[in-house]
């Protein structure tokens, strides 16, 4: 059995980025099978934060800034 794995590993590492990426998203749909109801909240959630961030409704926080305050917080 290991073998077979390890022959199936080496085929995918082979294969080009683009079917490497469809390989990954029909696995995950197999392990977590996609819910139209629930995907189609996300979608719309999704399109209101990029709205908000283009039209400048919402403010962004540099990254560095986001860690530096979850270090401070939980380093104590």
């Amino acid at each position: 059995m290991a073998t077979k794995t390890n022959e199936l590993f080496s085929m995918v590492e082979s294969l080009p980025f683009d079917i490497k990426t469809q390989l990954v998203e029909k696995i995950l749909n197999s392990l977590n099978p996609s819910q139209k109801e629930i995907d189609g909240l996300w979608k719309k959630e999704v399109e209101r934060r990029v709205k908000n961030l283009r039209t400048g409704k919402v403010k962004t926080i540099p990254g560095e800034e986001v860690f530096r305050e979850i270090k401070k917080r939980f380093d104590k």
